[in-house]
């Protein structure tokens, strides 16, 4: 028998911005978690992009059919203004995040507001740049989501525990989409491996027996003991062998990764990068 008590009221916020709209449905969702009522869902639509007053129009006409409350994120004044007289019209109740923040500030400054939307993250393209380039790579580990491999900056391929994921992580942390790839003798490489652009597939060359460190300390940590072809040096040879087969068959840029810092690794694929880019 399912106990689980199911909402029996919903309301839904709707986020404004002239932007992308991350600010307002972070710090939105974050009042919204001191109302975890039994009895009320809230649910939280980001509307982006918002520059025209038709936009608003049909906003305005979405929400009267649903029924919600809208966060207002609009630093341009006439789309708020707008968006407040069509919300009073419609007995919508509107939030605003910016506007009295503006007013006073423009008091204090004695000037006007630029009013255009998107200057922060202009200002901050860099951050912005890092954050999206993490959480590709976070969604790209391992082999995950390789239909959008294509997308990717760079494609790192190679042996379990041969060091892809810290790699890519501080690739990541440069500003670069990285996925990488595992590969394994008992499975067929992915065919999208090979047909992505060749200059973007970096293969990850180890010696066995530094492999065989690196999986004997990463079974350590896991508190494993039993032995295993995984940590066996005649299977780890085997496996290398096959990477090198893959990488050759692929036509794909090396990087002998044996005794190597990550950062050591991860600036000589940035020079790769760079290179082909200014080409």
């Amino acid at each position: 028998m399912n106990n689980s008590k199911k909402s029996s009221r919903t309301h839904t916020i709707y986020v404004l911005s002239g932007s992308i709209g991350t600010g307002g449905e972070r710090l939105s969702r974050k009042v919204m978690s001191q109302f975890q009522s039994a009895d009320l869902d809230i649910d939280l639509k980001r509307l982006s992009h918002i520059r025209k007053k038709a936009q608003i129009e049909a906003v305005i006409d979405k929400i009267v059919k649903h029924n919600g409350t809208i966060v207002n994120t609009l630093v341009n004044p006439d789309l708020s203004e707008t968006l407040y007289r069509l919300a009073h019209k419609n007995q919508i109740k509107v939030i605003d995040l910016v506007t009295d923040f503006i007013t006073h500030l423009s008091s204090v400054a004695g000037i006007q507001p630029v009013g255009k939307p998107g200057l922060y993250r202009k200002l901050h393209v860099g951050y912005f740049k890092r954050v999206e380039a993490i959480e590709f790579t976070l969604a790209h580990d391992d082999g995950m989501n390789y239909q959008n491999w294509s997308k990717a900056d760079v494609i790192l391929t190679g042996l379990s525990r041969a060091g892809k994921t810290p790699l890519s992580i501080y690739l990541a942390m440069l500003g670069w989409k990285v996925a990488n790839a595992p590969l394994a003798t008992e499975i067929e490489p992915r065919p999208e491996l090979f047909e992505v652009e060749r200059h973007k597939v970096i293969g990850l060359k180890i010696d066995p027996d530094r492999l065989l460190d690196h999986r004997k300390h990463r079974q350590e940590h896991l508190g494993v003991s039993k032995q295993s072809n995984y940590t066996n040096l005649a299977k780890l040879y085997e496996e290398v062998e096959f990477a090198k087969k893959v990488f050759r068959k692929g036509g794909f840029r090396t990087l002998n990764v044996t005794r190597a810092p990550v950062e050591a690794s991860a600036d000589k694929i940035v020079k790769w990068l760079s290179r082909y880019k200014d080409e």
